[in-house]
């Protein structure tokens, strides 16, 4: 089984995860570390946990989910690995940092796109890559069926859904991302999203009112 660290970073709110194998190796997913403070805090416990970093992915590219990206790159050296698509999504963050007063490194030249149709592996531990637009252009949902565990991105909380009013945002997409990519799931499989606390498939089917109307 994998085991999965959450952190909450930046003025967003935004949860960055690291999960790892029995072997030690590690995956980093948004991370949104911002401040030298924050930098230090992910850096801390990959050292103390002794993992090696070997993946880092974004699972879309809003400017909360990728101000860390350059300092996991040049601290660990590796490419990041994202949708292709979402490469307009990430040219958009200078804008949106402008508008919120915060600094966006450019976007990294060490790319690896990822294909929906294939699979990431950590370790011997597969995900399952699930196209999953409606909150972004293409945001990127990652499923493990050994762990029984999703990282939705910004795609499905707690009780709620992602906002479809940024660029790149449609409700009847995001919907149909939900219903088509995440209802067939085991009902206890554990939702990671990219903000807020933790929740499952089968308590959004029954509680989530975006989803239940």
């Amino acid at each position: 089984m994998l085991q999965i660290k959450q952190f909450v970073f930046n003025d967003f709110q935004e949860n960055t995860y690291v999960l790892w194998d029995d072997q030690g190796q590690c995956m980093l997913v948004d991370p949104g570390c911002y401040s030298i403070v924050e930098q230090q805090a992910l850096k801390t416990f990959i050292e103390q946990q002794q993992l090696k970093p070997v993946l880092l992915v974004n699972t879309h590219c809003h400017i909360d989910h990728v101000l860390g990206n350059q300092f996991v790159m040049q601290t660990w050296n590796l490419p990041l690995h994202l949708h292709p698509k979402e490469l307009q999504t990430y040219r958009e963050t200078s804008r949106w940092a402008d508008v919120f007063g915060v600094k966006v490194n450019a976007i990294p030249s060490e790319l690896v796109f990822i294909d929906e149709t294939k699979s990431l592996l950590l370790g011997k531990y597969a995900f399952q890559l699930l196209l999953t637009p409606g909150h972004s252009i293409a945001s990127m949902s990652f499923y493990q069926k050994e762990s029984n565990l999703l990282l939705a991105g910004d795609v499905l909380f707690h009780r709620s859904i992602g906002r479809t009013d940024l660029p790149g945002g449609n409700l009847n997409v995001l919907l149909n991302s939900i219903e088509t990519q995440f209802w067939n799931l085991p009902e206890n499989c554990i939702v990671y999203s990219g903000h807020g606390i933790q929740t499952t498939i089968g308590e959004e089917k029954l509680y989530n009112p975006f989803l239940n109307r």
